[in-house]
């Protein structure tokens, strides 16, 4: 299986990268092939809804959303890996599934299996209850399949995230992919 994982921490040390190193690693070694593409670094427009894509042609904006559509285009999963700002992906992440919209229908056909990696320095409850029900959301309207999710709750830093479950949580998820 190909698997696209896009990054969208701007932190390349943090807490999420801990999770996706060890989500690629248990991936890898199960025979997947999987890349890590970091669209906080990336050059990347956010949609400016005039629509001349048509919902499914190319973007007006010549940014590196052309190379990551083709690589999603090309893949069988897609991870989505954020840490929580405020409740949500990454403003760099939300960017990136916004342009989905220019191949929408693409992304749609090829029922992509999904994932959502994410970290919070919260630990209450309900932390996470934003960003799940987006990207289940974003699982329901895009045909994906969801494969699961880690959450990691109270993982404000990355020796707080090592020493917990949740890079262990995330390599099982890679390494037990069908």
């Amino acid at each position: 299986m190909i698997i696209t994982v896009l990054m969208g921490s701007p932190n390349r040390k943090g807490s999420t990268s801990i999770l996706v190193e060890q989500f690629k690693q248990g991936a890898e070694q199960a025979g997947h092939s999987c890349e890590v593409i970091d669209v906080c670094h990336a050059n990347i427009h956010p949609c400016i809804g005039c629509v001349r894509c048509g919902y499914e042609g190319p973007c007006v904006q010549k940014d590196d959303v052309e190379q990551i559509r083709e690589k999603l285009l090309r893949s069988d999963m897609v991870v989505f890996a954020s840490p929580l700002y405020y409740y949500g992906m990454t403003a760099q992440l939300k960017a990136v599934v916004d342009r989905f919209c220019a191949y929408n229908s693409s992304l749609n056909r090829r029922h992509l299996k999904s994932a959502l990696l994410s970290v919070a320095w919260n630990a209450d409850d309900w932390t996470f209850e934003a960003l799940t029900a987006h990207y289940k959301t974003l699982v329901r309207y895009l045909n994906l399949e969801d494969m699961g999710m880690v959450l990691g709750y109270g993982c404000g830093t990355p020796g707080m995230t090592k020493s917990s479950t949740y890079p262990k949580r995330a390599y099982d998820l890679g390494r037990n992919l069908g």
